[in-house]
């Protein structure tokens, strides 16, 4: 098994930033891709950003393209969400979630979870 930790969230106000931290340990070597996904209230669960390990390969949401930056450190095995010039529609659970192939919008391939880290964002 691959078990990730998020961490990072909080409460900011609209036009600011934050830095979400993914960190997987465990079975890491079967994980090919790291997604973040959100979900809040009412809507569904949307990968908004993911990466491969390699780095080679990267996917953002229209929603957040040029605003928020997918990274990675393997060194530390932690994946970073940046997100700048955030909105109070950005207010969710952020969750990381490792996948063992490149599909990066398909939540059904994503094979472990974390346990999400709440954003929220003030207008």
């Amino acid at each position: 098994q691959v078990q990730l930790v998020e961490s990072g969230g909080g409460l900011v106000q609209a036009g600011g930033s934050l830095r979400l931290s993914c960190v997987a340990s465990g079975r890491t070597f079967s994980s090919y891709a790291i997604g973040w996904f959100r979900h809040a209230p009412g809507n569904e669960r949307e990968c908004v950003a993911a990466i491969t390990w390699s780095g080679g390969s990267t996917f953002y949401a229209d929603s957040v393209k040029g605003r928020f930056t997918i990274s990675r450190d393997n060194a530390k095995n932690t994946v970073y969400l940046q997100m700048n010039s955030l909105k109070a529609e950005d207010t969710a659970v952020y969750y990381c979630a490792s996948a063992s192939s490149w599909s990066p919008g398909r939540r059904r391939d994503y094979d472990y979870w974390g346990q999400g880290t709440q954003v929220a964002v003030s207008s």
